[in-house]
């Protein structure tokens, strides 16, 4: 549940309330309400005239917010300095604290961003780090760093710093709780799928997104009752120190102990799962996994590694073709998520109803994948985002501008959009956990993170300065990005009820893009027999 918390904090302390340019006329008494706002456009609002002629490539409503009028007769617009904020729902936000608007909106944008490169550095690493040293540790370390970097955030801002000195701290602050949700829920994520058997493979995996959705509603919760931004990152901070008693709890990974020839230790792991839940552990089938496991570690060419992801041609088309689909993934889901605002609702309901719509799709998608299988429920997903996307065109185009059928329209193509982008988003998390072979599979998955982030940092980007332009531009483009993606994903195998690969080679013998030959297409043997009932010893 931290990693949502974490990412979507920011949009409560950083949300962006109605504002507009302090009157000049009345500085230090302005306020956001309707006697000042009258007062304030029959004196200094742009007319639609001024914007079009001096503004032409900023919408009418950021034209008008942003700009002063000299007169009515001088076409001149002036760019203010000073803002009055809503407080509607909102008491104090970062956007107000550091006048984060118009053209500064770039700094706002800055620290999700950076944020999202913190994504990217913690993925990585602590994937690499979690493959060499295990997942126990490195989910450990994790979770003490993010409690100390929530407190930085949290204290580390102050007014008599100025402006520059707290933005730094605050973006390092948020830098570094990105690298430790990565150590979190890529390790996590890892760990729960490898400590089962490939029937509780999608069990496990959806469990985690479901916590997805649940720490944005604990997230909204706090968000409701705390309205100052310090005081709301301050108890979401508090709520980071139970985990770090979870070094106690966790037991490290049988599969990853095995992979490094830790035989005794993983043993014992799976000694104690059996024994917990009522199966009588097989020696013999563990002494045949031992067996193979130490053949596999005595060839070089399954040594792990990055380099191991680009083996083969075909594990290298998998892993790039991964790599591009969790950019997109995280370009539609993130910019989808991030862009609640574009919701005809308060803040509150918006980013409640896009959470129970998140954890609709996460259901959905348990509810299929197990019976249908990965590839086909993902492609259909991805091409019917692009298709809802579409339809902003026309309904946008050719219905009564803001009237009530085209809001209740929007609304509804704005909750499938978030339902269709939350279930293609857990379905290529399972999938590509599934595709990785097991010496290099928090790699894979680090790197799939990593490369992940700059597709949020684009969404970010977009949503923060595109919308000036057109508020549904983002979502054009994010259709576009999916149809490419669902394509690319047709050539992907089959993993339904298929053990874990644990070696490159057991990658290579998958069904790639349905292209068998009688050199090339698997033989079910009774050693992969062997292998399916060794991996059915680890389950849950």
């Amino acid at each position: 549940m931290l990693p949502p918390i974490m990412v979507y904090t920011y949009s409560f302390t950083a949300a962006t309330p109605n504002f507009r340019c302090r009157n000049p006329s009345l500085q230090s008494i302005d306020k956001y309400n309707q006697t000042f706002d009258s007062l304030f456009n029959e004196d200094y609002r742009p007319t639609s005239e001024q914007c079009l002629l001096h503004q032409k490539f900023l919408s009418l409503k950021e034209c008008q917010r942003c700009f002063l009028r000299s007169s009515l007769i001088n076409s001149t617009l002036q760019t203010c300095d000073d803002y009055v904020f809503d407080r509607t729902y909102y008491k104090t936000t970062l956007i107000e604290e550091w006048n984060m608007v118009c053209d500064r909106v770039s700094y706002r944008s800055w620290v999700q961003m950076i944020f999202f490169v913190g994504y990217m550095v913690g993925s990585i690493l602590f994937g690499i780090l979690a493959d060499k040293y295990g997942r126990r540790p490195i989910m450990s370390i994790s979770f003490l760093l993010m409690t100390l970097s929530s407190l930085l955030c949290t204290f580390g801002p102050q007014k008599s710093l100025g402006f520059w000195p707290s933005y730094v701290i605050f973006v390092l602050a948020r830098f570094l709780i990105a690298c430790s949700t990565r150590g979190i829920s890529v390790s996590g994520f890892v760990l729960g799928s490898e400590i089962v058997g490939p029937e509780k493979r999608l069990l496990t995996g959806i469990v985690i997104e479901y916590f997805f959705a649940f720490g944005q509603m604990i997230l909204l919760i706090f968000a409701y009752f705390i309205r100052t931004w310090r005081t709301l990152t301050w108890a979401i901070s508090l709520f980071t120190y139970p985990y770090l008693f979870f070094y106690c709890i966790l037991p490290e990974s049988p599969r990853w102990l095995i992979s490094k020839g830790r035989f005794d230790e993983g043993e014992q792991v799976l000694r104690k799962i059996a024994k917990m839940n009522g199966y009588e552990f097989d020696t013999n089938a563990f002494e045949q996994l031992k067996q193979e496991q130490i053949e596999i570690m005595s060839q070089e060419k399954n040594k792990e590694g990055v380099k191991s992801l680009f083996q083969s041609k075909i594990m290298t088309v998998i892993s790039i073709n991964l790599f591009f689909q969790w950019l997109v993934q995280n370009l539609v889901f993130y910019g989808v998520s991030q862009n609640t605002g574009s919701w005809d609702f308060d803040p509150y309901t918006s980013f409640g109803v896009s959470a129970f719509v998140e954890l609709l799709g996460y259901i959905v998608v348990h509810s299929i994948l197990d019976r249908v299988g990965r590839k086909v429920p993902y492609c259909t997903f991805a091409i019917m985002f692009s298709f809802v996307s579409f339809l902003i065109l026309p309904v946008q185009y050719l219905m009564e501008k803001d009237g009530q059928n085209q809001k209740i329209i929007m609304n509804i193509i704005n909750g499938t959009l978030k339902f269709l982008a939350s279930s293609s988003y857990a379905i290529i998390y399972i999938y590509a956990n599934e595709l990785f072979p097991t010496n290099v599979r928090n790699t894979g998955m680090g790197i799939c993170s990593m490369v992940a982030r700059i597709g949020a940092i684009i969404g970010t980007f977009s949503n923060d300065n595109l919308t000036r332009l057109w508020i549904h531009f983002p979502v054009l483009l994010y259709g576009c990005a999916s149809l490419i993606a669902a394509l690319l994903a047709l050539m992907f195998p089959e993993t339904l009820h298929q053990p874990l690969p644990q070696s490159v080679a057991d990658v290579e013998q998958m069904n790639f893009m349905k292209l068998e030959s009688k050199k090339s297409k698997r033989i079910v043997t009774h050693e992969d027999e062997n292998r399916y009932e060794r991996d059915e010893m680890i389950r849950f």
